[in-house]
């Protein structure tokens, strides 16, 4: 469970500029999350284009269980509100709607998330970062969340290990400490990890007013010009469409 948010770099596929995918990020929470130019025909169709992206990106990544998982999961919950939610109605239109609408709105997102977390380091994130001159008051918390997802999910492993031997779990002779004994340790272990991330960060410079030096090499190749071609598409379509030019 862990690895779905460690960064691989010996097997992440596809190398993309890590501006590449903080850029798919921020259009599948405009178009996918915030529903933006859903009433042009042209950016509905490059919406679902752009989130099929994560998936594609998974699978050069070679995670391939995660990418049929993700990519099966989000088709079906796609096609159950194009078919399934137009000829339903009542209760069941309230139920089923919310939840396709949630899901299609969030999943795209989630799974750019998760390839993003698993390709890339925190080194070329901050260089990223640097590159694009964004305060050290963003960079840092940033640059934190890149290992504190990793760390949480590793103690979270290792409770969950622990509380199995002792046959505290949901229908076991303890199932009643389930949430003493598991959550509590991990919001302790979610703050302490939190704070020496933090320490760490700083004691690596990143807090001073001293320009950090870095060894990563990050720049854009053919892959992440193609990409931004293809995102930017989905913008010059939005665009058109609220000048009447496309419905």
């Amino acid at each position: 469970m862990a690895a779905l948010f460690t960064a691989d770099i010996e097997n992440r596929g596809l190398v993309l500029d890590p501006r590449t995918k903080l850029f798919v990020m921020i259009t599948l929470v405009i178009f996918a999350l915030g529903g933006t130019g859903s009433d042009i025909s042209a950016v509905r169709y490059g919406t679902i284009a752009v989130s099929i992206l994560p998936v594609l990106l998974l699978m050069t990544a070679r995670q391939y269980k995660k990418a049929t998982v993700f990519g099966i999961l989000y088709a079906l919950i796609k096609s159950a509100e194009i078919f399934l939610v137009p000829n339903i109605t009542g209760a069941e239109l309230s139920i089923i709607g919310l939840c396709c609408l949630i899901f299609v709105r969030l999943m795209p997102g989630l799974i750019m998330g998760a390839y993003m977390l698993s390709s890339t380091t925190v080194s070329e994130f901050i260089a990223a970062m640097h590159r694009m001159h964004i305060p050290q008051q963003i960079t840092i918390p940033m640059s934190v969340m890149f290992r504190f997802f990793p760390t949480v999910l590793e103690e979270f492993t290792a409770i969950n290990t622990a509380m199995k031997m002792r046959d505290i779990r949901i229908g076991g002779k303890n199932a009643g400490k389930l949430v003493e004994y598991r959550l509590v340790p991990l919001m302790v272990c979610s703050v302490n990890i939190g704070s020496e991330l933090s320490a760490a960060a700083l004691t690596r410079g990143l807090g001073t007013k001293v320009r950090r030096t870095n060894i990563c090499k990050i720049g854009f190749h053919i892959q992440d010009i193609a990409v931004l071609l293809l995102i930017l598409t989905l913008y010059i379509f939005w665009i058109l469409g609220m000048f009447g030019v496309m419905k």
